[in-house]
């Protein structure tokens, strides 16, 4: 049995070694926030992450910062420097076009794959979630269509169980958000709510190669409002965003 998709959103597994300890809730907790924060666009390509900030923010001890951010980095979300700081990570225009170029592929056979498999409850869950989409999208809430637009797609290929492809997806989706701040265009939610609708159009029919060619002429879209070339130096104040997101 597949699983239903009412739970299933854009975030990425918990770090590596993270249990039911209070130490371990802390890790995930830094972990989430920071990720949610990338996700977001509230904290931009090559932001400072200092061990004596984060520690500050949250509460929490140099050597439960420091397991946050070894996780980040594992997950290519942040970069580790000198000196016990990190920088998220600025993807160059090589990494950029490799990481939509993966999506592709894997996005454009998962399409195959889920149209398929698909029933009418999986169908109704992703219903709902672009409707909550077209919510955030009509009251201007670029962060939350950010990240519930990263959902539809997590979404999808969860459709076909929680494996690897589907955590590989996941990773790919955070890695692509630092590249729509980094070098994306336009201030346009990272995803179009209306090609997802007639994605998942194409779906309800069980159409899969039309599935599959509609998935990649979104991701090319998402491409093509970027401007691979310019690099924006970040402003952030990182109290003031991670604070917020733990409001």
């Amino acid at each position: 049995m597949r699983p239903s998709l009412a739970s299933i959103d854009a975030k990425p597994p918990a770090p590596a070694g993270q249990g039911s300890s209070a130490r371990g809730s802390r890790v995930g907790s830094i972990y989430q926030s920071v990720l949610d924060a990338v996700v977001e666009h509230r904290l931009p390509p090559g932001a400072k992450l200092t061990e004596e900030q984060l520690g500050a923010i949250f509460g929490a001890s140099r050597t439960t910062v420091r397991s946050a951010l070894q996780a980040l980095a594992h997950d290519h979300i942040v970069t580790l420097a000198r000196h016990r700081s990190a920088f998220v990570s600025a993807p160059t225009v090589e990494k950029a076009r490799d990481i939509f170029a993966g999506r592709k592929l894997v996005e454009s056979a998962i399409a195959q794959e889920v149209a398929r498999h698909i029933n009418d409850t999986q169908l109704t869950a992703l219903r709902a979630l672009l409707a909550q989409e077209a919510a955030a999208v009509t009251a201007g809430d670029r962060p939350a269509a950010i990240r519930l637009s990263g959902a539809f797609h997590v979404a999808v290929a969860a459709t076909c169980g929680e494996g690897v492809i589907t955590d590989f997806l996941r990773g790919l989706i955070s890695q692509s958000s630092l590249v729509i701040a980094l070098y994306g265009r336009s201030h346009a939610p990272a995803c179009g709510h209306d090609e997802h609708v007639a994605f998942l159009k194409a779906l309800e029919k069980r159409d899969g190669d039309r599935a599959a060619r509609l998935m990649s002429d979104h991701l090319d879209h998402i491409v093509a409002d970027l401007d691979l070339v310019v690099h924006r130096e970040p402003s952030v104040d990182l109290a003031v965003v991670l604070r917020a997101s733990r409001q």
